[in-house]
């Protein structure tokens, strides 16, 4: 599927670590996928107006204020594994019941919010997840609203379900598919790196594009389940792969950029 220019050109300022993007290689990076470079020119506008790009010099750009906010939750991917604790079997719980339903953009920063920490719904207007981040209910809470999530929403720390609850609880997310995805990703992601050094650069930045991309919103949306409900083991090593991936296609991607702005 080929990427919008207006989403590459995010996920290319994304993956740069807070450095500039010349015009002349975001052309070039879009024109990898087929993008034409007035879609470029229009897209880059687009987004200037938006707020989620500002000019960085001349010719040149990087992430706006607008897309700050996100950019900074979304760069933590890589301390997935690191921003967990043991699970006692308490939950982590969010009473959306006196939000509104009416003002669409809030909804929709509200869905994100709490599908970026894995939330799930268990009744009407009641979501939750395993009590198991690094500090608790209250960086839940923090991060919850930093993303979007409205302030007059209860969160707060819930146990002692009566037994179909819990047990609804317990199923709200797909274990197996979750394991399953794991692995598949990992094996994915090495299976191309042992082969990376027999493709043209211009190919192996495509598809390293495509492959990391793809890997990283799979970890950035993981919901970060303890066992029982997931295997940690294969996620952790999926972690691993996409750390080891994402380090070859920044190389990939710097020679890129130097070759394309000589």
């Amino acid at each position: 599927m080929t990427p919008n220019p207006r989403s590459l050109i995010l996920n290319l300022l994304l993956g740069a670590g807070g450095e500039p993007l010349s015009v002349r290689s975001a052309v070039a990076s879009c024109a990898l996928f087929g993008l034409r470079e007035n879609s470029v020119r229009v897209a880059l506008v687009r987004l200037a107006a938006a707020g989620l790009v500002e000019a960085a010099g001349r010719g040149a750009y990087r992430l706006g204020p607008n897309a700050a906010r996100l950019a900074a939750d979304v760069a933590t991917w890589r301390e997935a594994g690191q921003r967990l604790r043991d699970w006692n079997g308490g939950w982590i719980v969010v009473h959306s019941g006196p939000l509104g339903r009416s003002d669409r953009t809030a909804l929709r920063a509200r869905d994100r919010a709490l599908g970026l920490l894995g939330l799930r719904e268990l009744d009407r207007g009641l979501y939750l997840r395993p009590d198991n981040l690094a500090g608790g209910v209250g960086a839940a809470r923090a991060r919850l609203f930093k993303l979007g999530l409205e302030p007059a929403a209860a969160v707060f720390v819930a146990q002692g379900f009566d037994e179909d609850r819990e047990q609804r609880a317990r199923t709200l997310w797909d274990g197996a598919a979750l394991d399953r995805g794991y692995r598949e990703a990992r094996r994915r992601l090495d299976d191309w790196l042992a082969s990376a050094d027999t493709l043209e650069l211009d190919v192996a930045a495509r598809e390293s594009f495509r492959l990391g991309n793809d890997a990283i919103r799979q970890l950035v949306f993981d919901p970060l389940l303890p066992a029982p409900l997931v295997d940690v083991g294969a996620r952790h090593a999926f972690i691993d792969a996409v750390v080891r991936f994402d380090a070859a296609g920044q190389a990939i991607w710097k020679r890129f950029r130097e070759e394309t702005t000589q």
